[in-house]
């Protein structure tokens, strides 16, 4: 019996019916799955594929096992499990009649019983398919990220496809420290010219504001001196 190649998408959601409709799909091992090719089991249930490659566990006798798409294929009808039947084992002949002997003083012998070979019939057990470790999965990777845009500096964190902390904005010296904990020095020149520029502008503005001020103070004056 051909065991085909294995399980296709298709067939996988066939018997993913099945199981629901609560029949029992019958399928035959392939040559991936080792000593058991070509028997045929019954699948039981369908684990998910996402947690372990060998997601269709399959009961064989009496065991239920879990096996991949690639270890299995689907039976063709009327197909059953092969049992081996043994062959009869061959009736002895019966002895030839032995010719008259004349002997003198020969002490006859007795011919010695020879002892029938014990056949014993031993199933061998199907190999049982070591089951494979399922590793949990991890946690979501969280990402923390730190923005400069229209003068401000902002943070924001978010862990897979949710939203941690929205961003929100920090001092300039806050993020030089975040920067700086960060040992890559193109990084903190970048953050350091940011803030350079940031100052000199702030100093500009203050020089104009300062000397607006010390016009208006002047102007005052000269109002105070005119009453």
């Amino acid at each position: 019996m051909d065991a085909g190649q294995g399980l296709s998408t298709s067939e996988v959601q066939s018997i993913r019916e099945s199981l629901a409709a609560g029949r029992k799909p019958r399928v035959v091992f392939t040559a991936s799955a080792g000593q058991i090719a070509g028997q045929v089991g019954q699948v039981i249930e369908l684990t998910d594929p996402e947690v372990s490659d060998e997601f269709v566990v399959v009961r064989f006798g009496r065991d239920e096992l879990p096996f991949s798409p690639a270890d299995l294929a689907v039976a063709p009808k009327g197909v059953t499990r092969r049992v081996v039947e043994p062959k009869p084992e061959p009736e002895p002949e019966p002895p030839a009649a032995a010719a008259p002997e004349f002997v003198l003083d020969t002490p006859r012998v007795p011919a010695q019983r020879q002892a029938e070979p014990k056949v014993e019939q031993t199933e061998k057990p199907p190999a049982r398919r070591a089951v494979k470790a399922v590793k949990p999965k991890g946690p979501a990777g969280l990402t923390v990220t730190l923005a400069y845009a229209d003068g401000e500096w902002t943070v924001a964190a978010q862990q897979g496809s949710k939203a941690l902390a929205k961003p929100y904005v920090v001092k300039p010296a806050e993020a030089l420290k975040m920067v700086a904990l960060v040992d890559v020095p193109g990084v903190q020149e970048a953050v350091e010219q940011i803030l350079g520029t940031e100052r000199a502008e702030a100093e500009q503005q203050a020089e104009k504001l300062r000397a607006e001020l010390a016009e208006i103070e002047a102007r005052l004056a000269e109002l105070r001196e005119a009453r």
